[in-house]
């Protein structure tokens, strides 16, 4: 698994230029991507970071203009954070965009996204699983990442700050993981980091698994 990471501080682009991170780049974020490194593109949307659809649309499209496609593992469809039917009709019409861009597109499961007819599998490359910390590591949540796995899509998971959230991704099959641990305390948080990667590499993963 990818931990995805804001490039806060030295040590931590780094990190990202030697392949140990990947970054998580957004419309408000504004920093430079350190060169050679492996990005998704989140849109702003959780939180107070979304610019509108056209200005997002543009900014996707000079962000894999200047960084690669080749670099990007996929860009997330503009979503409602926590509601699994507007997420839907939200995303509809960029998913198929997106693509066209020459980048998988990532499609961010939300509360109730479980039920049926709420994920549009078939202009989904990647299941990111957004929503609540409640739902998205529940037994549901886990189900859906299941599902994505069987059809061949890569799973995300969005807000991951601590170890046990770590392994909890790890135990739902998530290629990629994302959270602003990084970015606060980098100096102390990184190492920290790092070692919970190493960690999920050498040892085998319990779901639940105490942090």
């Amino acid at each position: 698994m990818l931990y995805l990471a804001t490039p806060s501080g030295a040590d931590v682009r780094a990190a990202m230029q030697a392949g140990l991170l990947g970054c998580m780049t957004t419309p408000a974020q504004g920093n430079v991507l350190p060169a050679g490194t492996l990005y998704a593109c989140d849109n702003g949307k959780f939180g107070k970071g979304w610019p509108g659809a056209a200005a997002w649309c543009a900014w996707l499209t000079a962000t894999l203009e200047r960084y690669g496609r080749d670099r990007c593992l996929w860009a997330v469809a503009p979503d409602v954070p926590m509601d699994a039917g507007a997420t839907l009709a939200e995303s509809m019409p960029w998913l198929e965009e997106i693509r066209a861009l020459g980048v998988p597109a990532a499609f961010a499961a939300q509360d109730g996204s479980q039920e049926s007819g709420l994920i549009p599998w078939e202009l989904v490359d990647v299941l990111f699983l957004a929503g609540s910390t409640e739902w998205k590591t529940s037994p549901a949540a886990h189900r859906l990442a299941q599902q994505a796995r069987e059809r061949g899509l890569a799973v995300h998971m969005g807000r991951v700050n601590s170890r046990r959230r770590l392994r909890i991704a790890q135990a739902f099959g998530c290629a990629t993981a994302d959270g602003t641990y990084l970015a606060y305390g980098p100096d102390t948080n990184l190492p920290r980091l790092l070692a919970w990667m190493n960690e999920l590499h050498t040892a085998p993963t319990l779901f639940g698994d105490p942090p």
